[in-house]
Formats: structure tokens, sequence, C-alpha cells
């Protein structure tokens, strides 16, 4: 998984509330494993109209937009099922980082799982963010997780919580996986003494 440390990049301003695994990656879209492919089919409904001709008014359509690392949206994003095909899409199309005021659960802890950043702040400090991201390729939003800061691009510092271990693990790019393999001497060492010990097994 790749390491998150420091982000500096366009926000996209999504200042919608209750967005759920469905719009972000609608079902259709679930039929594969892989990571990787989803990031066009990211926002699918709001993004394509009927034709599969790009809607010019939303958001990731327009032409400031296309390259944002950052999103800012409403409360409670990423409710509804726990599709880990969502953040998929969302680290496909480029998005690192996600700003709200409150995640669904396992959308939340997903996000870590996938190298994903996803960032809770009080309502006022959302709307300042979703201020700054209104100014497109004009203003840049830098994250630094080590400091667990976000500043805008008027120098404005805001703090934000993270939990310890989850911030260890995106700063070192460690998914479940990488977690495992981080104990892989221990493990050796107990496999070969478990072989001596009961060579029966």
């Amino acid at each position: 998984m790749e390491k998150f440390q420091k982000l500096s990049g366009i926000a996209a301003p999504m200042p919608m509330i209750n967005i759920d695994t469905d719009m972000i990656i609608p079902k259709q879209f679930l039929k594969t494993i892989k990571r990787s492919g989803l990031g066009v089919n990211l926002f699918d409904e709001m993004r394509y109209d009927d034709d599969g001709n790009e809607i010019a008014d939303f958001v990731l359509n327009k032409p400031a937009y296309r390259e944002a690392e950052i999103l800012v949206a409403g409360e409670n994003f990423g409710c509804g099922s726990s599709r880990e095909h969502a953040p998929w899409a969302i680290k496909d199309f480029g998005i690192r980082c996600v700003i709200a005021p409150s995640f669904a659960d396992i959308f939340h802890n997903n996000c870590f799982k996938n190298g994903i950043l996803p960032i809770v702040l009080p309502q006022e400090q959302v709307d300042i963010l979703m201020t700054e991201a209104a100014k497109g390729a004009n203003a840049r939003i830098e994250i630094d997780l080590e400091a667990q800061t976000v500043t805008t691009s008027e120098g404005e510092v805001i703090s934000f919580e993270v939990d310890a271990f989850k911030k260890h693990c995106l700063l070192e790019g460690l998914d479940d996986i990488g977690l495992t393999m981080e104990k892989a001497t221990s493990i050796d060492t107990f496999e070969s003494s478990a072989g001596t010990a009961r060579p029966w097994v």
C-alpha cells in the first residue's frame, strides 16, 4: 500500500450530505475484484447521462477538478452498504483524502486499509475548506499526516484527530497483509519450533 505522509493538492467541493456507497460506485460495477479500473465509474450516475456523456456541471467533470486529490464533502459520507469497491474507486480516480464532518464507520475503516486518509472536522471548519475548494485550481490544500494539520492556500492551519494505530499504518503504507508481514520473522520462528515440537502435525 502506498504511504501517506504529506499531500498538496486541489480539493473538489461536494457539499452533499449522506453520499452513500451506491452513489460512490453503483452496484453494476461491483463484479470485479480488482482495485484498479473503477475510477472512471466513480460517482457514475452523477458524472454521466444515460448515453454515457459527461454531465458538464458535475464537479469532477469540471476542468479545475479533474486532477483533484482531495474531496471535501458533507456529513455521513460513505453511508449505505459496506462495499469496499467505494474506497477502491475513490483511490483509483486519484483522490487520497476525504474531509467531512462525519463518515459511516465501515467506510471510514476501509479508507485506512486502502491508503485513503478520511479526516473528520467540525462543520464550521469543513465550511472553510469548502470555500477554499471552490477556488478550484487557484488554491491547493496541504495535508500533513504526521503533524495532523490541514493548511489552506491562505495559510490557515486546521488540526485534526486520527487514531494513532491507523495513522501509523498510513504513514508506513501498511494494509492488513503488510501488518502481517511485519511479523514474518516471528511467524517463521514459531512454525519452525512448532514443527520440531509436533512433527506429526
